[in-house]
């Protein structure tokens, strides 16, 4: 097909916000598939932009909005509906110690809530992070952002902190232990900040820093440096939540509860909606200090009714649990590839968000390698990296929907093996 006309149009007037546009034009899109206007499809490995969890054009979650719109879709944003209390009510009962919830729109406004939540409670103003996190584009989000995005903009939010995530294939240094060197960083982190630390803010799986899986017991460590300060953790769910991982909340592994929990991508499945969750102590003191967080499009009802769904769904047909099964047919799959090809260093992750990372071969560097299989993997008919600038260049993302068949499993395995063929050894 002829799109030569579109791409001009685009060109005149769209502006450009990170990247290359993909040269694939969906038309529409069902399940893990997309379609573009001549009929050509493309298997999609990175559930859209992480958040079609139900793959696309989910039939109840189509026919909740066709419902939903024509009930309430916005109102006053003082004003509360039944579906916005019944999916706070049920995110509580998912995570009984956090029974306090705001809906928003964006994982990035969500961050932003959650950090300003933290800086009110606690009375302090610093924040700490991961040096290849990702968790949004706007003020206080984008300062705890470190994984790309702070060149050319001038200063960021004072009092932002970064310490590095612990990385076993690449370890910043060898023999040192991800708890020798957590403890170090806070070491620094007490002589370089000024007493006024607030918040300590992670990803469970740093996604966009390159599918980074923290450790068993790293949470708890990293809880108890922050208690040790009086530090509340954020944990950024946007990507791990709702069943991605194989578990409701990716934090539950390692038992550890977060003071503020925020949900974004996942939880709408498609649909923009995000969440910032906290205790029953944190909601009190925020009154208490008069929160103020008031936008547009909080607590919305159209998008509540479709977490709401959304959340029916996952628990009502196991896709947590197929999370995990369709992970370990997936990693295997990944671990294939890297048996047959030199150019492949690491396979990671968990459940449906995989890591695959490539190393210099061939007198091309990683990130190169990356970009060619990524370009190749389109041509041939699959979707499989969103991931391609910053401090994760040379991985490869993979997540597709909770709802992927094994067929679509292993049809992505074999394309991915064929762009991995074509694109670095002929």
């Amino acid at each position: 097909m002829d799109d030569s006309g579109f791409w001009q149009r685009a060109r005149r007037h769209m502006l450009g916000y990170g990247g290359d546009f993909v040269r694939f034009v969906p038309a529409h899109a069902q399940g893990s598939f997309l379609y573009d206007a001549g009929g050509r499809k493309v298997l999609d490995f990175t559930s859209g932009q992480m958040s079609a969890i139900l793959g696309h054009a989910h039939p109840e979650i189509v026919a909740t909005v066709r419902d939903q719109a024509g009930r309430l879709d916005h109102l006053f944003s003082s004003m509360l509906s039944e579906p916005v209390v019944a999916l706070a009510e049920r995110l509580a009962g998912l995570a009984p110690d956090l029974p306090r919830a705001m809906l928003l729109s964006t994982g990035g406004e969500a961050n932003e809530a959650a950090i300003r939540l933290a800086k009110l409670v606690t009375g302090k103003w610093e924040i700490v992070g991961f040096a290849q996190s990702w968790h949004g584009m706007t003020g206080g989000a984008a300062a705890a952002t470190y994984k790309a995005g702070r060149r050319g903009i001038g200063p960021m939010l004072p009092g932002n902190f970064a310490i590095p995530a612990p990385n076993a294939y690449r370890p910043r240094f060898a023999g040192v232990s991800w708890r020798e060197e957590l403890d170090d960083a806070f070491e620094w982190l007490d002589r370089t900040c000024t007493g006024n630390l607030a918040a300590f803010i992670a990803e469970p799986v740093l996604s966009s820093g390159g599918i980074i899986d923290l450790p068993v017991g790293y949470l708890n460590a990293l809880a108890e440096h922050c208690r040790a300060r009086g530090m509340l953790l954020i944990l950024d769910e946007a990507q791990t939540g709702v069943g991605r991982t194989g578990l409701m909340f990716a934090f539950e592994r390692d038992g550890v509860v977060p003071d503020i929990l925020t949900l974004s991508k996942t939880l709408g499945a498609g649909l923009p909606l995000s969440a910032v969750m906290t205790s029953d102590a944190i909601a009190a003191e925020a009154e208490h200090r008069e929160f103020l967080f008031y936008t547009t499009h909080v607590n919305d009802p159209l998008p509540a009714a479709v977490g709401l769904k959304v959340l029916e769904i996952v628990q009502r047909d196991g896709l947590a649990e197929r999370a995990t099964l369709m992970g370990t047919r997936l990693a295997a799959g990944l671990r294939g590839l890297q048996q047959r090809y030199e150019c492949i260093g690491d396979v990671r992750g968990r459940g449906l968000l995989m890591g695959l990372e490539f190393r210099s071969f061939g007198g091309r560097d990683a990130g190169t390698i990356s970009d060619a299989v990524t370009d190749v993997a389109l041509e041939l008919g699959l979707s499989a990296n969103i991931v391609r600038a910053g401090a994760s260049q040379g991985v490869m993302r993979i997540a597709p929907p909770l709802t992927v068949t094994e067929e679509e499993v292993d049809l992505g395995v074999e394309l991915l093996g064929e762009a991995v063929g074509k694109a670095v050894y002929r």
